[in-house]
């Protein structure tokens, strides 16, 4: 039997993901009810029903991966202050990089990542590298560019 993906949220992304599958659920049951009773009532395609048959299957597949998700999840806990001196998931982390400059991440499950807002994904390149690590930790990124980076600060913040 493999094992089934963990997928870390937030308590605010488990709210989030709990919100749309709900509200996915009650469209669904709306719409298998209230539309097309009778499949087809002659031998013709009825275009309208295709449309309905293809949103109802692309509502069907969301909902299983959300279904996925909530069975899987796992949320994100800020750790005990005795342990917050290493990254782990959760963590705000300041890094230097060998040139001097300086950014901070929020260290989160791969669902609610965007590099953009400084959250990353514990599954990316620098969020995997960093977990672990403590402050003046030196770590090694290789993706696309080989970078170091040096660990600064660490924080555990309400996500």
């Amino acid at each position: 039997m493999t094992e089934e993906k963990k997928f870390y949220l937030t308590k605010q992304g488990l709210e989030k993901i709990k919100k749309e599958y709900e509200q996915l659920k009650e469209i669904r049951r709306a719409r298998t009810e209230g539309e097309f009773p009778n499949v087809l009532h002659s031998e013709e395609i009825n275009p309208e029903y295709v449309s309905f048959q293809e949103n109802l299957n692309f509502l069907d597949d969301r909902l299983n991966e959300l279904d996925a998700v909530l069975k899987n999840v796992e949320l994100i806990r800020i750790p005990p202050q005795n342990k917050r001196d290493v990254i782990a998931l959760g963590a705000s982390v300041l890094i230097e990089t060998d040139d001097g400059q300086t950014d901070e991440f929020d260290i989160i499950g791969s669902l609610e990542a965007d590099p953009f807002l400084g959250r990353i994904s514990n599954e990316s390149p620098v969020g995997k590298a960093l977990l672990g690590h403590k402050v003046k930790d030196k770590v090694l990124v290789q993706s696309a560019i080989e970078t170091t980076y040096k660990i600064k600060k660490i924080t555990y913040k309400k996500l």
